[in-house]
This record gives structure tokens, sequence and C-alpha cells, in this order.
């Protein structure tokens, strides 16, 4: 009898401290420099897009979860969408080479929706969450 098997991919801690820590320096450097109103509305704007990412790796630091029944995904903000296995239309890697970048996102395809994970979300490489999710995905034929 074989238990069942669950896979979680998450931020990794580490991110979400330096994203912690950055969010609470440039809100330190905004209330230190309050006087100047070009660096307030710079250190403003930076303070509010650190907060809000630093805050949604704390509210929900698992984006990927899967088992034998299927996937939770993350969408928008911090909602959480169930998939069973039968709703997935594929999973793949989309790998790209522009100038001296290389970006790796998993893709996880449904008939309406489309995933898209990098490694920063997953906490490590997509090519082995993408053969995870492989292996826990029950087997049904190649269209």
């Amino acid at each position: 009898m074989e238990a069942a098997q669950e896979r979680r991919w998450r931020v990794p801690p580490g991110h979400v401290v330096v994203k912690c820590a950055a969010a609470a320096a440039v809100t330190a450097l905004l209330v230190l420099y309050s006087h100047d109103p070009q660096f307030r509305f710079l250190a403003g704007a930076a303070a509010i897009g650190l907060n809000v990412l630093a805050l949604r790796d704390l509210i929900v630091p698992v984006r990927l979860a899967a088992d034998r029944e299927g996937l939770t995904v993350v969408t928008g903000y911090a909602r959480r969408r169930r998939l069973r296995w039968d709703e997935v239309v594929s999973i793949r890697v989309d790998e790209r080479r522009r100038l001296l970048l290389h970006t790796r996102i998993l893709e996880i395809e449904t008939a309406d929706d489309l995933y898209l994970l990098s490694a920063f979300d997953l906490g490590s490489d997509v090519h082995d969450a993408a053969d995870e999710l492989y292996r826990l995905r029950p087997h049904r034929p190649v269209n």
C-alpha cells in the first residue's frame, strides 16, 4: 500500500528575509528623510512595493502543492486554486535566452488559465519541479 505523496514548493525563507529587511530599510529611510519631497516620493513607492512583495511571501509562502489528486496553485495576490489532474492540459518548462539573460518558467496550463512559476516562486529548479509533477500526475494517454 503506497502512502499518500504530497509535494510543496515555496518561496525560499532566505528570500523572504531579504525582502522583509529591504522593506524595513526603505521604510526607515522614508521616515528619516521625510523632509525631502523627491526622496519621499521615490522611497515611498519603493517601500510600498517591497512591503507588498514581502507581505505576499509571508501570507502565501507555498506557491505550488501537488498530490495524487491534483494541484493547488496561487493565483492573483494570495488566492489559492485547487486543480484536479484531469483539468491540467499540460505541464512544461519554457526557456528563453535574450541578450545575456536565461529565463526558465514552469507553465501549468488548464483549459482556461495558464499558471507561471519561476525558480524564485518554487525554491527549486523548474525542471526538477516539472519532473516531480510528472511523477505525481496519474499516467494518462498523451494527446
